[in-house]
């Protein structure tokens, strides 16, 4: 659907953003653009909607030549997000997001009751409709600019570093939010990031730029992080790029541990043996935190549970990769990760140990 053919951009002072591009673009594709500041990253990107032109070569959208296409017409089918959200602060939340159906023609009316569609889509309540930007937190202010991104439909999408501004948390959930969408949608997704976690774990093709401007690597993620094509490539991952490739290899065959479970009820009359740990759990089930013996003379001193347990970290979830297995065990204070089931109930515990032997058994069978 987009395709570069020895596309460069050039400034008047001489500088060069972007030498001699050429790369395709699949319909319906989640392509992420990952490099460090000043690569020519942003640059590739604004050429698909004429934010800036090309100084020689060819773009193409759909098959058609973009410098031959009106450039508001094109902006106008192409979604784009921007870092921080870039939503107009004098205008209320849905106003925002009906911002281009209105510019192409559609009745305000029309253009609100889609707008309250595409708000619950992207996971927020509509009654933040009649807020403005201002009113909301960082996160819900980046869902409102993919939001208003969507609202016309368009097969395209331009993503600028959207999730760069907000903290790691909200960032985790913005990303699983854009996944979703992007399986519900099949839109055509360009992604700018600086950050090679967010290219490879979104991205089914990643296109990694250097210094000058330079495609140095554009392919799936996992071939990127198993073989960098440059030792530009290789430094820009870092030495932990095998780490990073073992979440491409799923880990259904782990064992699951037993892991002693209680209450907060159960608290009181606990014992618990010196340096072991059992896991507290919510009444629903879900892991609310370890606790060890000292943990529970603190509680029973009078403090609160919240000061009593010592997080667990991070999840195995039912579907987790070997990396989310491992993961989860580094961040467990008792060693053992937290395996839940699809409700986020604990169904066991996995080890580190486990992961590495995992991980042996499939390169010995020749799985990637």
């Amino acid at each position: 659907m987009i395709t570069f053919e020895n596309v460069t951009k050039k400034y008047p002072d001489g500088t060069t953003a972007v030498d001699d591009l050429t790369m395709h673009v699949d319909e319906g594709s989640f392509t992420v653009f990952v490099g460090p500041s000043g690569c020519g990253k942003t640059t590739s990107m604004r050429m698909i909607n004429r934010m800036t032109d090309p100084t020689s070569g060819v773009l193409t959208v759909d098959g058609a030549d973009v410098r031959t296409v009106d450039p508001v017409k094109l902006r106008l089918g192409i979604g784009y997000v921007i870092q921080n959200a870039g939503l107009m602060p004098h205008q209320r939340v849905v106003d925002n997001v009906a911002t281009v159906p209105v510019l192409r023609g559609e009745s305000r009316r029309a253009a609100r009751k889609a707008a309250l569609d595409v708000l619950e889509r992207v996971g927020l309540d509509p009654k933040l409709a009649s807020r403005y930007p201002a009113q909301l937190s960082g996160g819900q202010q980046q869902r409102v600019g993919v939001a208003r991104a969507l609202a016309a439909d368009p097969p395209i999408l331009l993503m600028d570093e959207p999730f760069s501004a907000v903290d790691p948390n909200v960032r985790d959930d913005l990303q699983a939010e854009m996944q979703r969408l992007q399986a519900e949608l099949n839109k055509t997704i360009v992604f700018v990031t600086h950050d090679i976690d967010e290219a490879v774990k979104l991205g089914d093709k990643v296109a990694v730029f250097g210094p000058g401007g330079v495609l140095q690597q554009y392919d799936e993620p996992e071939r990127v992080l198993s073989n960098p094509a440059s030792d530009f490539v290789a430094g820009f991952i870092g030495r932990d790029r095998g780490y990073r490739s073992l979440q491409f290899r799923e880990a259904g065959e782990l064992p699951l541990y037993e892991i002693r479970q209680i209450f907060e009820t159960d608290v009181p009359d606990l014992i618990i043996a010196p340096r072991s740990w059992v896991l507290v759990c919510n009444p629903d089930g879900t892991p609310f935190g370890w606790m060890d013996d000292a943990g529970a003379e603190v509680y029973r001193s009078g403090k609160s549970l919240y000061d009593s347990v010592i997080a667990g970290g991070s999840l195995f979830g039912p579907d987790g990769t070997l990396r989310q297995a491992l993961d989860a065990a580094l961040s467990s204070p008792s060693g053992l990760g937290v395996a839940t089931d699809e409700d986020g109930r604990v169904r066991g515990g996995v080890r580190g140990d486990d992961v590495l032997i995992a991980l042996d058994r499939q390169r010995r069978t020749g799985q990637r």
